[in-house]
């Protein structure tokens, strides 16, 4: 496979990415407004995702966290503002040259053909394909799979997979791309308990040897137990963006996600627990009801 890649992209020339230094900004938007048909999904925001961080996007449906890490990604254009990557507005780079800085994880992994789940992970070392680093490609396609537990159906076609195990192979290839910028879009969605916990702590890894991590979520408990930084989006605009333990509170995140909620530190590690208000009736529509007469009115929020 490694041969069929450096066949297909050829040796070109390329200027490859440094590893960045601790703190350094690797992805920058300012100003940033898109527009998708006569909608304006993200209005005037500004985000920098820095090496050594893991940055979570939450926020509820629609609130634009997809489209703002597929501005990020070089994926969608921006109507205007400005988009960086390493330093560089992202019009500025080759996709081979953007390839080598920052690697996408989009919501779903589709493939036309079986491609066994080895050659799916491998395709991943495409962009380095022609480079000095291409000899490092069969050690970082292990690596990938170990961490992801997905070396025991190496040779499994990927089609055959199930919905979380073809997540699992789609971040492989992924890590396996070896980019200092990885963007991730809802990593755990698929996952049960046990691979949530594991995806996550592989995104903590990853910012502790020096990259940039950008990962969509939407279960605020893992956000705020593995995320450096939270950002939460809010009908396209930033509602908040710091350390969970600081934007993660009770007014905030009612307001944001019109549903009552109270935030309470964890007993043992103090991370934000966010926790829906309930009534105490039981079920049925009474207790329905009473559901919605125990929360602040949110319609003025």
């Amino acid at each position: 496979m490694t041969s069929k890649l450096t066949g297909l992209f050829g040796r070109r020339t390329r200027t490859l990415p440094e590893r960045p230094l601790p703190g350094a900004a690797l992805a920058e938007v300012e100003d940033l407004h898109l527009r998708l048909g006569n909608r304006e999904v993200l209005a005037g925001i500004g985000l920098t995702a820095v090496a050594g961080e893991v940055l979570a996007l939450v926020g509820p449906n629609g609130a634009g966290k997809s489209t703002l890490l597929a501005a990020l990604a070089a994926d969608l254009p921006a109507t205007s503002g400005t988009v960086r990557i390493g330093g560089r507005p992202v019009g500025d780079w080759s996709a081979p040259d953007l390839a080598l800085r920052r690697s996408v994880l989009p919501q779903s992994a589709a493939l036309s053909f079986p491609f066994p789940v080895a050659d799916v992970v491998r395709m991943g070392r495409a962009p380095w394909a022609g480079t000095a680093f291409a000899d490092a490609d069969e050690e970082e396609v292990a690596a990938a799979m170990a961490a992801t537990e997905v070396g025991h159906f190496a040779e499994r076609p990927f089609s055959a997979l199930s919905g979380g195990e073809r997540a699992r192979v789609a971040l492989a290839r992924v890590l396996a791309q070896r980019a200092p910028l990885l963007l991730l879009d809802e990593p755990t969605a698929a996952l049960d308990l046990r691979h949530q916990e594991l995806v996550l702590r592989i995104c903590r890894e990853r910012a502790a040897a020096g990259d940039a991590v950008v990962v969509v979520l939407h279960d605020l408990g893992l956000a705020a137990a593995y995320a450096d930084r939270a950002a939460v989006l809010h009908d396209g605009r930033l509602a908040a963006d710091g350390p969970p333990a600081e934007v993660f509170r009770d007014e905030l995140l009612s307001r944001v996600y019109r549903q009552p909620v109270e935030v309470f530190p964890h007993p043992r590690t103090g991370a934000p627990l966010v926790v829906p208000l309930r009534a105490q009736a039981g079920p049925g529509p009474a207790g329905h009801r009473a559901d919605r007469a125990a929360g602040p009115d949110l319609t003025r929020a």
